[in-house]
Order: structure tokens, then sequence, then C-alpha cells
């Protein structure tokens, strides 16, 4: 089993003292947190803190990628992770009061929704999830890579949801 996830590249533009456009990041995403099974990892790519989000011009914008976040995205803001499901990984039901854009860049990988309800992604499905509780189950031979982006939404008053600043996983 890989002791870390396949590297993924990350580019990040903004602008130069003249206001014109450059990459200012080029890089490897480093900010890699293991997950509950071996082999199983979320890499954070970038976050925000506000909407709307600021954009300061110039080169020396903030790493938003190398923040120490957990599940939750912050107060008000968006995480944009990619996350690695190894084959018989350890799922975890959890919810997070996001709205949550989901990707799925390789592989095939179960959902599983209250009372047992399933769902099946396969490679290039999109999912737009409202806070619901579920868990991710990869049944599968290959790796299953995913990429989320999580919105911070008003909470909807039901059940334990993931607490701000949590890990899917957490006792609550």
């Amino acid at each position: 089993m890989e002791s870390k996830p396949a590297p993924i590249r990350r580019i990040i533009t903004g602008h130069d003292k003249n206001n014109s456009a450059m990459v200012i990041i080029e890089d490897e995403a480093q900010n890699v947190r293991p997950g509950s099974s071996p082999g199983q990892f979320t890499t954070l790519m970038w976050a925000t803190d506000a909407m709307p989000c600021t954009m300061p011009v110039g080169e020396d914008a903030a790493d938003m990628g190398a923040l120490k976040l957990g599940t939750y995205p912050p107060v008000n803001g968006t995480r944009f992770m990619i996350a690695d499901y190894p084959p018989s990984n350890i799922p975890r039901m959890h919810r997070t009061e996001t709205i949550d854009y989901i990707i799925v860049l390789d592989g095939k990988i179960d959902m599983e929704l209250d009372e047992g309800r399933m769902v099946t992604l396969n490679k290039g499905d999109v999912m737009i999830q409202r806070g619901t509780y579920h868990a991710w189950i990869n049944r599968y031979k290959e790796n299953c890579r995913m990429a989320f982006v999580l919105i911070d939404a008003e909470p909807l008053g039901i059940g334990k949801p993931v607490p701000r600043g949590g890990i899917a996983g957490d006792a609550h």
C-alpha cells in the first residue's frame, strides 16, 4: 500500500505589480492528511474564509492550500480537496453542513446514505451533495480519486453533523 497518494500538480494564478496575469505558485500539493484507512488521503488544494472571498493583487498572496483544516471548510468559506480512497477502505458515516460539489476523477466508489441506500459513482460522474449523512466505500480493485469543493451552508438543524473544525469520523 502506498504511504502517500500520487502527486497532484497545483498551479495558482495571480497578478504582478503591473496587474498582468501570471502564475504565482506552481508546485506539488503538500498539504496531505491521512484518512481512516491505510492508503486513504485528502490533499487540500485551496480554501477561502469569506464570501465573497478576497483575491489581493500581487505575487505574495497567501497560500490558502497550506491551511491546516479538518473536514469542514472555514466558516463562510470553501474547501477544495482531492481525496483518494483505496480498495477496501474503512467507511465513516458523517455529515457536514455544506453544499459539496464532487467529481470522480478516477476509479469507482459507492456512497452509502441513510437506511442503507446506495449510489455508485463512476469516473466522470458529478454529485451535488446537500448536507446528507453518508459514507464512501471502495469495493472495487482500483483506487478512487475524487475532487471535492465544500461550501459552508446554513445549518439544517438535524442530527449531529461534523462540528466546524472537526474531521469526519470524530465522535460528536
